[in-house]
C-alpha cells in the first residue's frame, strides 16, 4: 500500500551536483519545465532469470501507454531508497522483493514526452528478484511480461521508440541484459 497520499507526495529536489536541496510537492514537478530530482527504477527478475516488464497504464501524466523497467518511481523526503523501492514495487505490482541491489547509482537523464511533459532525474537503477507473480495496480501498469534479458536488450535496441527513454539508454548501460 502507498504510504503517501498522491496529493501529498512530496519528491528530492537536487542540484546539478546531486545534492538535497528541498522537496516540492510531486504533483508540481512534471511539467513543462522540470526541476532536477531523485527517482529510481528497478529490473525484477524470477528465479527462471527473467526481467519484468511493465506498460504504463494509459491514464499515467508521462509517457502512457510505454514498456519500460518494472518499477519506477521517488523516493519520498527521509526514505531510504531500497524502502522507496520496496513500497512501490508492492503499490504498482503487489510484489515483495528480495536482494535489492544497486546496478547504476549514477544515472541520469532528461526526457520530453509527447504531451511536453518533461522527466528530469538522478535516477539510480536497481536489481531485484521475486519468488511472485505480479498483480498490477491498474492505475500504474497496463499489463506485464516476464523475459529474457538478452530477448529484452534486442527489443529496446531493434524498436526504442516502443520503450520509455530512461529504459532505452539503461539498456545501454546494463551489461549484464546484453548475453
Amino acid at each position: 500500500m502507498e504510504s503517501a497520499n498522491a496529493l501529498d507526495e512530496h519528491v528530492i529536489l537536487l542540484d546539478e551536483k546531486g545534492r538535497h536541496i528541498g522537496t516540492a510537492p510531486k504533483y508540481s514537478v512534471h511539467g513543462l519545465d522540470t526541476a532536477l530530482h531523485l527517482a529510481f527504477s528497478c529490473y525484477v527478475l524470477n528465479p527462471l532469470g527473467e526481467v519484468l516488464v511493465t506498460r504504463r497504464a494509459l491514464t499515467k501524466k508521462a509517457w502512457p501507454g510505454v514498456w519500460t523497467n518494472s518499477v519506477c518511481g521517488h523516493p519520498l523526503p527521509a526514505e531510504p531508497p531500497t524502502h522507496a523501492v520496496t513500497r512501490r514495487a508492492d503499490y504498482e505490482l503487489g510484489l515483495e522483493l528480495d536482494n535489492i541491489d544497486v546496478a547504476l547509482p549514477s544515472f541520469r537523464y532528461r526526457a520530453t514526452d509527447s504531451g511536453g511533459i518533461v522527466e528530469n532525474e538522478i535516477c539510480p537503477v536497481y536489481l531485484a528478484t521475486t519468488q511472485q507473480e505480479p498483480t498490477p495496480n491498474p492505475d500504474e501498469v497496463a499489463e506485464y511480461a516476464w523475459t529474457r534479458p538478452a530477448d529484452l536488450y534486442r527489443a529496446v535496441t531493434d524498436a526504442p521508440w516502443a520503450f520509455s527513454p530512461w529504459m532505452v539508454l539503461q539498456m545501454q548501460q546494463l551489461d549484464n541484459f546484453r548475453a
